[in-house]
């Protein structure tokens, strides 16, 4: 495991019980997927990049513009495939082929992920292969 990815596997672990909550990303108060990403971000570097403008649950259906693989192109390091995965890497993950990526977890091991999952909580997930088959990028946080 990268120094990075200890780091980033350590807070996210922090999140774990968070509740809940479309667009929080608030530890222990509630978050979703990407504000559990956005608070480890905080936690790690400080300040966000950038913030997300204010989205539907649908945004992913309705737009047609993959804003979430894109803006991970733009503050990650791309991995090439899952073969190169190391725990503390981010996944996203796509619904369907033909929709953008919706949803972001962090690769806690070879076959688990901590996401923020609607309706539970912050949670660690086995990453079978429902959940395999839908990754569509892999990206490391970056060093520094």
């Amino acid at each position: 495991m990268s120094d990075i990815g200890e780091r980033v596997l350590a807070v996210a672990d922090s999140w774990i019980g968070t509740p809940y909550r479309h667009q929080a990303c608030l530890k222990g108060v509630g978050c979703d997927c990407l504000g559990l990403v956005r608070g480890i971000w905080r936690e790690l570097y400080g300040d966000e990049p950038e913030l997300p403008p204010p989205y539907a649950r649908d945004w992913a259906e309705r737009g047609g513009e993959d804003r979430l693989m894109a803006a991970a192109v733009r503050h990650f390091q791309p991995i090439a495939n899952m073969a190169q995965a190391l725990p503390g890497d981010m996944l996203l993950f796509r619904w369907r082929p033909e929709f953008a990526a919706k949803h972001v977890g962090i690769l806690a091991g070879p076959d688990h992920f901590i996401h923020a999952y609607e309706g539970a909580s912050v949670l660690r997930s086995a990453l079978v292969p429902s959940w395999r088959r839908r990754i569509a990028g892999v990206f490391r946080f970056p060093e520094g």
